[in-house]
């Protein structure tokens, strides 16, 4: 009972699914940042084009 206690206590096999799905996370975060950021030159760009068509 105890080994397999501490075979799940000591099982690091999802570790590497957690450290990405953080990294995605964080990734996704940052995008968010920069669209908002950016949001009046990408207004401007998006109103050029249209006008343009």
């Amino acid at each position: 009972m105890t080994t397999t206690i501490r075979n799940i206590l000591v099982d690091e096999q999802g570790q590497g699914l957690a450290e990405y799905g953080l990294i995605l996370g964080l990734i996704a975060v940052v995008c968010v940042v920069a669209v908002v950021a950016l949001q009046v030159q990408i207004t401007a760009i998006l109103t050029k084009v249209a006008n343009a068509l």
